[in-house]
């Protein structure tokens, strides 16, 4: 790499007095390495999108992101079908990507890390849904898409919440919707790659992963993940019973989750789900843990392939 940009989100991870402190060590590393760098920081939503394509028509060689999941997910959009690569320095609430690459926690580590990574071509999801005004949209993704509780929890994340108190908000909404919500039934349309059998399931949550690993709590959640997959890794749970949801959530922790009848592991090469005939529940939808809408939604594998920095010794 000759030259980068580096998008940095201020509004992303935990408040900090370090946070300038950090950015100057990880410019300053990147200096030393001999590398043009482009400092720029997002304002407001839409902001890194545009940083993006700017980086883009000054001949960047990479992007490197400063924040976590949903920065990522917003210059990912610009970035897939082009030779500019994506790098991930984790300094967001919740670092999925950066933490399935293998990537420190210590920005400046993951940094010279970085410098040392392969570009290379990695498969990458796509999920189509309706917008708040009915409208169909599409985006891509690197670490999970779902419909259900998860993209619910997203929901009620408020922004000001994550940055105070971090990781610990998820638990505290996880643990409101676990109690409160009702889960409501959705069906989920696929074909199996294994043998091409064409099902049709009803289920209260569909997760759509790409990642080996999560890091943290739940670390590999659907094994068999990869970003290299050409496949879709879905977890579906064909339960509404909330003790069936707490024992997986805490055989998941214990790293001793199973797939049985009501909680399946399935590949397939793409999914549709859509709500139940005559029901009047909204399911959101979600990618890389931002609320795009709501169903009816279509994920598969896109057409064209992002360029990631994969650093060595990282088994994505």
């Amino acid at each position: 790499m000759r030259k980068i940009a580096l998008i940095d989100n201020p509004a992303s991870g935990q408040l900090s007095p370090s946070r300038k402190a950090i950015l100057r060590d990880t410019l300053a590393v990147l200096r030393h390495a001999g590398i043009e760098v482009d400092h720029q920081v997002i304002d407001g939503p839409g902001s890194g999108a545009a940083l993006t394509l700017e980086a883009i028509r000054q001949g960047c060689d990479a992007v490197l992101v400063c924040g976590g999941d949903g920065t990522v997910h917003e210059v990912l959009q610009v970035l897939v079908g082009t030779d500019v690569a994506l790098g991930v320095v984790p300094l967001g609430t919740a670092n999925a990507l950066a933490a399935n690459l293998g990537l420190s926690k210590s920005p400046a580590r993951a940094i010279k890390a970085l410098l040392a990574a392969t570009p290379m071509q990695v498969p990458v999801g796509q999920i189509f849904y309706c917008d708040s005004e009915g409208n169909e949209r599409s985006r891509y993704f690197t670490v999970a898409a779902g419909a259900g509780a998860d993209a619910l929890l997203m929901s009620r994340l408020d922004a000001g919440m994550k940055r105070r108190f971090g990781y610990a908000i998820y638990l505290v909404e996880a643990f409101r919707i676990w109690a409160t919500d009702p889960f409501p039934l959705f069906r989920a349309a696929f074909t199996e790659s294994r043998d091409a059998t064409a099902r049709v399931v009803e289920i209260s949550q569909l997760l759509a992963v790409r990642v080996r690993s999560f890091g943290g709590v739940v670390g590999e959640l659907a094994p068999g993940a990869t970003l290299h997959n050409q496949n879709l890794c879905l977890l579906a749970f064909k339960t509404r019973s909330r003790f069936r949801y707490m024992l997986f959530l805490l055989a998941l922790i214990l790293r001793q989750h199973t797939f049985k009848r009501e909680v399946e592991l399935i590949d397939a090469n793409s999914v549709e789900c859509y709500p139940r005939t005559g029901s009047a529940a909204r399911v959101f939808v979600e990618a890389d843990g931002e609320v795009l809408g709501q169903l009816p939604a279509r994920i598969e594998i896109a057409s064209q392939t992002l360029t990631l920095l994969i650093p060595p010794n990282a088994q994505p």
